[in-house]
């Protein structure tokens, strides 16, 4: 059996380039939605910006996502869910699936001070390296980031947590 890891934290945490690190060093397969939505649905997006619409497709990227990956840790490959999990019930989501099918997990929780994240990320859009998808507005930066929900206490327990904040 493979194993899955759920790598999530708020935007600009450095959740993607921790992902690729990690599928490297596990040999593994990397899945991220940022990649599956830009060229899924990118040339579609709806001006101004649907959430409903977009939240419609990431969920069926998601479910695709998982179907691939499930098979692939099944077959004894690592798996690297690089899918943003800014919610508890979609972390724990995915972790049921996996526990639900005999596969081992494992959450990596990834942060690091609001004003280095954001800077990250405004860095990205300007330089548009290999983490690059989509650039992500000032605006929309703000407005993802009261969606993530930071774990709890509970929910941290036994969670690999990696502060990404090369100044500390």
């Amino acid at each position: 059996m493979g194993i899955v890891h759920l790598v999530f934290g708020p935007q600009g945490a450095g959740k993607s380039t921790y992902s690729r690190t990690l599928s490297e060093s596990e040999n593994g397969t990397r899945f991220s939605i940022d990649e599956w939505m830009v060229q899924l649905y990118g040339p579609d997006l709806p001006k101004p910006m649907n959430l409903s619409w977009i939240m419609e497709r990431v969920r069926r990227c998601e479910a695709q996502i998982w179907s691939i990956a499930r098979a692939v840790a099944l077959n004894g490959g690592s798996v690297i869910l690089d899918l943003g999990f800014m919610k508890a019930t979609s972390r724990t989501e995915f972790a049921v699936l996996a526990r639900e099918s005999g596969l081992e997990y494992r959450m990596h929780y990834l942060h690091a001070p609001h004003d280095v994240r954001r800077n990250r990320v405004l860095t990205r859009n300007a330089h548009k390296g290999v983490t690059f998808s989509l650039e992500v507005t000032p605006m929309m930066f703000d407005f993802m980031e009261k969606q993530f929900e930071p774990p709890s206490h509970m929910e941290l327990s036994g969670v690999i947590t990696i502060n990404t904040d090369v100044s500390a």
